[in-house]
């Protein structure tokens, strides 16, 4: 700690992204990136973007994109915001709408950044706990509040809500604005980019990092109600115009035309999914119902952690989250259909050593208590 540092910064526990590890014959499952490439279209129209013209500025308000975002997705133009990367939008988003002494709602158990974010712009808040079973209770959101965030489908536990539910939640939140992270939506569920039209107090953010691939090129976008993205322009301005550059522009309108490589990488993650989930379940482990591009599992007999470092012994990363309800499972990121096999393989593996372990010390009989009632050291 610095002498210099301010008593926020001091106080703060930021958030911590996942590994990014740099060793050979890797297995990388544990920072929910999309196991296959970008669009070849994607690469192509940023190699076109690489010319002299990046001497200039970027557009600051991403209008060709914005227009692309447009037709896409059958919002105006002028209802959509452009970021870099939906952790930025987010983060625009506290200083947009919310004040200090300001109360928002979020689930306990969620995107950690939410938190992280709450703290650092001095606004309070209060969780919503799940259920046992992880769903996210709307119910819970009914209450008195300033704000409402909410990644759906949800992570780390992939659970997703209705669109029915969310609507219900937005008409009972009229007062406030009600953000939802839909970081996930293409590998399950309905967005919420439907009900725009009909409520004003309604954020949607969505990136390109997940479902197209482009987690490197930091692209995000929010749509909404004109006054809402008036609010992110305006603090936008205030402390960075150009935060996409030209490359990451013309990388994302290019996803964005290109459909075909886009659907046919979600269709890949979601088959790999559904079948890894079966044969986890058929060999004794929890999986928690998933729509998104990872799964949250446990196995009664063997702890999460102790799984978690045989992995990494194996050069297999995923994720483990120390905190109260979900310390005794991994979060898996679904990668190619080999990966997932080697992770099967090895988990199975390390099941059936502890259970082995397990019956060989169930046998050994106890040692004879010293008479003088001394302890072995």
């Amino acid at each position: 700690m610095n002498k210099y540092w301010s008593e926020t910064i001091k106080g703060i526990a930021p958030y911590v992204p996942g590994e990014q590890p740099r060793v050979g014959r890797l297995v990388k499952l544990n920072t929910n990136e999309n196991p296959y490439p970008p669009s070849p279209e994607v690469l192509n129209a940023m190699r076109a973007a690489v010319t002299d013209e990046l001497r200039l500025y970027p557009d600051p308000n991403c209008s060709l994109l914005r227009e692309t975002a447009s037709r896409y997705y059958g919002i105006p133009a002028e209802q959509i915001f452009a970021g870099n990367g939906s952790d930025e939008i987010l983060a625009f988003c506290f200083k947009a709408f919310f004040d200090s002494g300001d109360t928002i709602l979020f689930p306990d158990i969620t995107y950690n950044f939410y938190e992280v974010y709450a703290r650092l712009f001095g606004v309070s808040y209060r969780t919503v706990p799940l259920t046992e079973s992880f769903d996210v209770p709307v119910e819970g959101f009914y209450t008195c509040n300033d704000g409402v965030i909410l990644a759906n489908p949800n992570a780390p536990t992939g659970k997703v809500i209705s669109l029915k539910n969310l609507e219900a939640l937005v008409k009972h939140n009229r007062q406030a604005v009600v953000i939802i992270d839909e970081a996930y939506i293409d590998f399950g569920g309905e967005s919420a980019i439907g009900l725009i039209p009909k409520y004003d107090n309604l954020l949607v953010i969505r990136t390109f990092s997940k479902s197209r691939s482009l987690a490197g090129l930091r692209i995000g976008l929010a749509l909404g109600h004109r006054g809402l993205i008036e609010a992110l322009i305006r603090v936008r301005d205030c402390i960075n115009c150009f935060t996409v550059d030209w490359i990451a522009q013309a990388g994302a309108i290019a996803s964005l035309e290109d459909t075909e490589t886009f659907t046919r990488n979600i269709q890949k993650v979601i088959a790999t999914r559904d079948r890894i989930t079966a044969l986890l379940r058929q060999a004794g482990f929890r999986v928690v119902d998933s729509s998104t591009n990872f799964l949250l599992i446990s196995h009664l007999k063997v702890k999460a952690d102790a799984l978690n470092e045989a992995l990494r012994r194996q050069n297999i990363f995923v994720r483990l989250f120390p905190k109260p309800r979900i310390d005794n499972y991994l979060r898996v990121t679904i990668g190619t259909d080999e990966e997932m096999d080697i992770l099967y393989q090895a988990l199975l593996e390390l099941v059936r050593e502890t259970r082995e372990t397990q019956v060989t010390l169930s046998n050994i009989e106890p040692s004879a208590k010293p008479k003088d009632g001394s302890r072995d050291m």
